[in-house]
Formats: C-alpha cells, structure tokens, sequence
C-alpha cells in the first residue's frame, strides 16, 4: 500500500512538473541532429531526484538504515547536486567545463558513500573517477529515443533488485524499489508514440547516478566486477561510437547520429518503441547471464562482450551500406 502511495505521489508530481514546465517553456526543440519531430517538454526524469526526496523522509520516519552506509547522505547530495546542474543544463545548455566541474563533484561524494576512497591505492582513484564521469554521459548520450533509458534502467533495477533479495542482500530494498517507481510513472509518460516529455539530463544523469551506486554497492559486498555488465549494452554502444567518431575526427561531445539506436529509428524508420524493448531485452539477457552462470567472472566477460560487439559491428555496417546503396 505504500509503494502505491508513493507512485501517487510520484505521479501527481510529475504532472504537476510538466505545468511548471509548459509555464517556463522548459521544452526540447528537434533540429536535424534529433531522432524526434516535435517540441516536447524536457526535465520529465526530475522524478528521480524527487523519488530519492521521499525516500529519504521514510527512511527518516521508518528508521530504514540497516544497510546503507552511515554516509548515505553522501549519496543524495551528489544526487542532488548532479540533478540541479543537469536541470540548469538543459534550461541554459551550460559549458562542458562547468558541467564536469560539478560532476566531479558528485563523483566524489558517490565514491565517498561507497566506501572505497580509502580503501583503492591512489593511482587508481582517477580512473575511478573518469570511468564513473564516462558512464553517467554515456548515459546521457544513449537518451535519445522515447523510452529507451526508462527500459534500459527499469531493467537494470530490476535485476539488482533480484540480486539484493534472492542472492545477496547489498542495500536497504526501497532504495531501489524508490527508483523503479520513478521509471515506471516517466515511463507511463514517456514510452508511447508521441512522448508527453523527455527525461532531460537531470532525468538521464540522475537515474544513471543511482544506478552506477547501486552497482558499485553490490561490487563492494561481493568483491566482483562482473555486475558492471549490467550496463553493457549502453556500454559497447558508446565506446564503439566514440572510438568511431575519433577515426572520423569530430568533436565526440557535439551532438550527431552515429549511434545504432538513431540509425534504426531514422534511417531504417523502425519504432522508437520497438527499438527501446529491444535494447532492455538485449540487457535483460545479459543480466540472466551474469546472474545465474557460475563461470569465471573473464569467462563471462567475453562471452557477453565479445558476440555484443560483434553483432554491435555488423549490424552498424550493414545499415551504413544499405543507406550508401539507396544514395547511389
């Protein structure tokens, strides 16, 4: 009955933003680098920002900290802190410099509640750091089509959440039951032909900030990296896009459409809807894979990224020559 509470809540919430948001025109116009066609209101994922709110006043009020370190604090202001810099971002379209200033920021206090600032060797903090400031944008790069990071991470949860009560028990269940409660009322919104909103780079930094915690929780409980993988799909599309926009020398934080996502939905004309399921259900496989093989952790590295990057590959290219071929 409380979870339904709090998905009124949330629910109520959400439209109360998207007037705020008409009021203020907090909208994202499509041009030719879009994979959309019409103005929508943007900021819709500032449900995630406010879900962590709520759960912190029951937490409060229901005493809920057996298992979360005593410096979950940590969490919600680097929380907080990355959704208002992501927000005034995508009111003023901010400089890249001060964006990644402040994620810095909340990248610290992410490592600090995790608990591994003293615990990893120096040399290695900044790698940490980057690797952590990569996956938040990588994130953000991959919020490009309606419903595709609302899936993807509904499936990530989920599957942490199966972890947490069936394998290993690494955090407080409502810190992740909060979150799936989020994505499921900006899914309501957002997955559906004509998007009501867009969740904005507070919605995509701020649920892939929770994500990346929860993942880094379990990493610490089990002393396995292999959950990593449950962002390997985001994962192999990224560094493949990255690595492909290096070889053509353009600027990799101006905006294009050089994923596999945008080609499938503006070449290829296929639904953004059908593409976002197949994303969450690629993900889904993967996390099955993780979760019940009983393989060496290297093992199962490359049986999931090896055949991902490889289908990755073939896929992009058979669609780039098929698009040269329709130009000839």
């Amino acid at each position: 009955m409380m979870y339904f509470a709090v998905f009124l809540v949330l629910f109520v919430l959400e439209l109360l933003y998207f007037r705020i948001a008409d009021k203020f025109n907090i909208i994202d116009k499509p041009n030719h680098r879009s994979s959309h066609t019409k103005v929508t209101l943007r900021g819709g994922g500032i449900i995630f920002p406010i879900a962590f709110l709520l759960y912190f006043a029951s937490s409060i009020l229901y005493r809920k900290d057996t298992f979360l370190p005593k410096e979950y604090w940590a969490f919600g202001l680097g929380l907080l802190i990355l959704s208002v810099i992501s927000c005034l971002d995508d009111i003023l379209d901010l400089s890249t410099k001060l964006r990644l200033f402040f994620h810095f920021i909340s990248v610290s206090l992410l490592i600090y509640f995790l608990g591994i600032l003293f615990i990893l060797p120096i040399w290695l903090l900044p790698i940490v750091f980057i690797f952590i400031i990569g996956v938040l944008n990588a994130y953000n790069f991959m919020d490009g089509i309606n419903g595709i990071t609302g899936l993807y991470s509904l499936v990530a949860l989920l599957s942490l959440f199966y972890v947490n009560q069936n394998l290993v028990s690494f955090v407080d269940r409502d810190f992740i039951i909060y979150p799936v409660l989020a994505c499921l009322v900006f899914l309501f919104f957002n997955f559906r032909k004509k998007a009501k909103c867009f969740m904005g780079d507070i919605g995509s930094m701020g649920i892939a900030f929770w994500v990346v915690a929860l993942i880094g929780l379990l990493m610490m409980k089990t002393g396995e990296i292999k959950w990593i993988l449950f962002l390997a799909v985001y994962g192999v599309e990224v560094i493949s896009t990255i690595l492909e926009r290096l070889k053509l020398k353009e600027n990799i934080f101006e905006a294009h459409r050089r994923h596999l996502y945008q080609l499938l939905a503006n070449e290829k004309k296929i639904s953004h809807l059908k593409i976002s399921a197949l994303y969450a259900a690629v993900q889904l496989i993967v996390n099955a894979v993780v979760i019940f093989s009983n393989l060496p952790q290297n093992v199962i590295f490359v049986i999931v990224l090896l055949p991902a990057l490889i289908f990755y590959l073939y896929t992009k290219l058979t669609i780039k020559k098929q698009i040269i071929l329709n130009i000839n």
